[in-house]
């Protein structure tokens, strides 16, 4: 959680700082990561499993300890799935920078305004199929 909050400082005042030198064309891209890993299935794929396995663990009629041991065997399988995502979304967007002749490539949710957004080449690349939305 940390590093969250140094990123979005850095982002921050790195946007600050291009805002006031650059030309209105940006080398700055935005990745929408709330909306990738809402329709992402590999992801979502991974979330089901980890709860549906989560729940099984605490309905079982294992002792307290065995449940501890295998929640945290669940803790290492997640922060694997974790890392494996994190790396598929970075080599994702590290492409796209690397074709639109980016510089640098933040998330949305810490950027207020700038920058060029790139969520829908990255998820081209992730295979995402972004849901529609229901009409009211």
């Amino acid at each position: 959680m940390n590093n969250r909050v140094v990123f979005a400082a850095l982002a921050a005042s790195l946007l600050g700082m291009s805002a006031c030198s650059k030309p209105p064309q940006s080398d700055i891209g935005l990745v929408d990561v709330q909306r990738i890993t809402s329709n992402w299935p590999k992801f979502l794929n991974y979330q089901n499993q980890l709860n549906s396995d989560v729940a099984a663990i605490r309905s079982s009629r294992a002792s307290d300890n065995d449940k501890t041991r295998e929640l945290q065997g669940l803790q290492a399988r997640f922060a694997t799935n974790q890392t494996e995502l994190t790396n598929n979304v970075r080599d994702a967007a590290n492409q796209v920078a690397s074709d639109k002749h980016l510089r640098f490539v933040f998330t949305r949710q810490f950027v207020g305004y700038g920058g060029v957004d790139i969520t829908s080449d990255v998820e081209k690349i992730l295979q995402v199929v972004e849901k529609a939305t229901p009409a009211p």
